[in-house]
């Protein structure tokens, strides 16, 4: 168990104007944004603290308790996290501030789930007054079992992870030390100098460490947890490199079957595995091998709400070693109820954004594990490894009609009108034309939209509906440079492996969704064959409007990222009649 730590002092009672920090008792820390140390700052605070608002002049983080507890699971200690504070912060820090995340950070730890034999485990507490506390919580106290002395109690292993998720909801999140199911062997290893294709491949150095971080040479302490690293930063070769060390059998699941495909042609290119040990487990082919590759779709497909999901079995189906959790951000729900089940197994989720959209972080944390390697999107682009990026909003005016209709229009309709806005089309042209030898994706979210700017500038649209081989004959048309744009749905937001996609024109989206915000992001962050290529981002948005109040939001997390958007006004690309006025939105907030 690690020691209680004693908090640390309070800062001095000194005044620095130069800092761009103001940090409050209630645990939240503004950010001056225009001020010269606002960089370091905002990458020293961001492990540890998440970013809640993000208008143009001073940004608004929250040190929680998730956040300050998956910096501790990373080994970043609360003097560490003070020091930081300490050293940006430009009043004193409220005196209430250093014990309170002093002792939240000491919660990590305190409670251990540790192996007795394989039907049963150990819940131990060297507090004993704490845990007698902790017994007499409901939630806690209908998984355990008999009491084995003053510091633990029997815990019966189908438990484990209803147990997690109980002790994090009280404060106490455990750290689970009862080790993992080996699995069945599969020895594998990790090609080089070169790949199967002949091409050059070596992992990168922070591939390689995050690999040997969540395996931990193999350590009760190792075998779960979370990767967080950009889109395009190459997830899937931590992945392939973690199922080396293991050498176990792996079961991966994943957003689509494109995705499937990809993970398939990386794990026979980079590794000595041969084609019949990968198989994939999908709606059009249900094979099974030592290597299996899932989507989430499958998994939880079910014929009738009142019917199980049949392809749970498919967790039962191998003694697998390892469960690879790619875009764990989206993981259904379902599936979170069938990882508590299995937490004997290694569990490896690969992400780019710990942001869930329904709240359910917590439940990585205990179930998938917590974050256990985490490397800032602007430091991977200043390595070079990938792209640097410009985004850049546009905004628009609506046209008199649609005005009018959405002047009057129900709320919940309103964001579509305006999204749905036909002036986008005309900038879509100018970029077109601006862009017309450059690889250019065209995103959005409503398919009546997308068909007509399909049709209009005669485009490849590909769909839900788009079947998988017409997919990836267009996906290889547009990586050959015989297909220069295409235009996406909801399809295009995760792997997809084009890299040399340098423009991305984004014309509506999913509410205020930050994971899409980032996904869309990493579509055109691939690094690219030329080394100077930049990779540019455009969002379309109507001014004025719910759009507009979505599109700040979406835009968080990358600002947290250190991205900044440029506000242009679609006049500098067109010229606006003058019967295209403004759409006021009494609820809509603007700059």
């Amino acid at each position: 168990m690690p020691p209680i730590r004693k908090p640390v002092a309070a800062s001095p009672t000194t005044y620095d104007p130069t800092n761009p920090l103001i940090v409050q008792g209630d645990r939240s820390v503004l950010v001056e944004v225009d001020n010269p140390r606002y960089e370091a700052a905002r990458d020293a605070l961001a492990p540890f603290a998440e970013l809640e608002k993000s208008p143009e002049h001073i940004h608004t983080y929250r040190i929680s308790n998730l956040s300050l507890w998956n910096a501790a699971a990373a080994g970043i200690t609360a003097e560490q996290m003070l020091e930081v504070l300490h050293r940006y912060t430009k009043f004193p820090i409220p005196a209430n501030l250093a014990t309170d995340l002093t002792e939240v950070v000491s919660r990590y730890g305190r409670v251990r789930l540790e192996r007795i034999d394989e039907a049963n485990l150990k819940l131990v507490c060297e507090d004993p007054l704490l845990l007698d506390e902790l017994t007499r919580q409901k939630k806690v106290v209908a998984y355990l079992g008999e009491r084995i002395d003053k510091t633990s109690y029997t815990v019966a292993a189908m438990y484990r992870g209803v147990l997690k998720q109980a002790l994090i909801v009280v404060g106490y999140p455990a750290e689970d030390l009862a080790g993992y199911t080996d699995g069945a062997p599969l020895p594998m290893l990790l090609r080089g100098p070169l790949a199967r294709s002949g091409m050059t491949f070596a992992p990168r150095d922070y591939q390689r460490e995050a690999a040997n971080i969540f395996y931990a040479g193999g350590d009760v302490r190792g075998g779960s947890g979370v990767i967080v690293l950009p889109c395009g930063a190459g997830k899937t070769i931590v992945g392939i490199t973690a199922m080396t060390l293991l050498k176990r059998s792996t079961l991966v699941l994943t957003t689509s079957v494109t995705s499937v495909k990809q993970w398939r042609r990386e794990i026979l290119d980079k590794t000595d595995l041969a084609d019949d040990m990968v198989a994939e487990y999908t709606g059009e082919t249900k094979d099974i091998a030592p290597v299996t590759l899932a989507t989430y779709q499958i998994v939880t497909y079910r014929p009738d709400k009142t019917e199980s999901f049949p392809h749970f079995k498919l967790f039962e189906q191998q003694d697998w070693g390892l469960i690879v959790y790619d875009e764990v951000h989206l993981l259904p729900a379902p599936v979170f109820r069938v990882t508590a089940e299995i937490q004997a197994r290694r569990r490896l989720g690969l992400t780019a954004t710990l942001v869930r959209e329904d709240g359910r972080e917590s439940d990585v944390f205990t179930l998938i594990g917590p974050k256990k390697y985490d490397v800032p999107w602007r430091e991977l682009e200043h390595r070079g490894w990938i792209a640097t990026a410009t985004c850049t909003e546009i905004r628009l005016p609506l046209p008199e009609d649609q005005r009018r209709e959405y002047a009057v229009a129900e709320l919940r309709n309103k964001y579509r009108i305006a999204s749905e806005n036909t002036l986008k089309d005309d900038v879509i042209e100018k970029l077109l034309e601006q862009y017309s030898d450059q690889r250019v994706l065209i995103i959005g979210q409503y398919l009546t939209q997308l068909r007509r700017v399909s049709e209009r500038f005669e485009i490849p649209l590909i769909t839900g509906q788009t079947s998988q081989a017409d997919r990836e004959v267009l996906y290889n048309e547009f990586r050959t440079g015989k297909t220069r744009h295409l235009v996406l749905s909801k399809v295009g937001n995760f792997a997809i492996d084009l890299p040399d996609a340098n423009v991305l024109i984004q014309i509506s989206g999913t509410f205020g969704s930050r994971q899409e915000e980032a996904q869309r992001l990493g579509r055109i962050l691939r690094p690219k064959s030329s080394n100077d290529a930049a990779a540019n981002f455009y969002t379309l948005v109507s001014r004025d409007t719910r759009e507009q109040d979505f599109a700040q939001h979406r835009q968080m997390f990358l600002t947290e990222q250190g991205y900044s958007y440029d506000i242009q006004d679609a006049s500098e690309y067109l010229s606006i009649p003058q019967q295209y006025g403004v759409a006021h939105d009494p609820g809509s907030t603007t700059e």
